[in-house]
């Protein structure tokens, strides 16, 4: 079954290709992708792992964690499900205005 890794503290020049390469010596990488800011284009500090065998993913965050990539620290544990958020509601100052 295959496990995703979050990693935080990446390089602002940290590609995907980058983040792969680190991570494909623990076995294989499905995905690695460098999360980017939607308005600048810059990195957001951090990405995601996923291999295909729970057991590398183990070891890479073992050994990864704290591990230096690209001049910086990094920070490697097991991704969290993002949960679902409540629908928002409002626009334009929200409230039953009349006109």
């Amino acid at each position: 079954m295959a496990k995703k890794l979050f990693v935080g503290g990446l390089s602002w020049g940290t590609t995907d290709e980058g983040l792969r390469q680190a991570f494909s010596g623990f076995g294989e990488v499905s995905d690695a992708k460098v999360i980017m800011d939607r308005e600048t284009g810059r990195s957001r500090g951090f990405g995601f792992v996923t291999f295909s065998n729970d057991d590398a993913a183990k070891e890479a965050m073992a050994k990864m964690d704290g591990s230096n990539l690209d001049g910086r620290t990094l920070k490697v544990n097991e991704a969290q499900e993002k949960e679902a958020r409540a629908p928002r509601t409002g626009g334009f100052g929200g409230g039953n205005r009349r006109w």
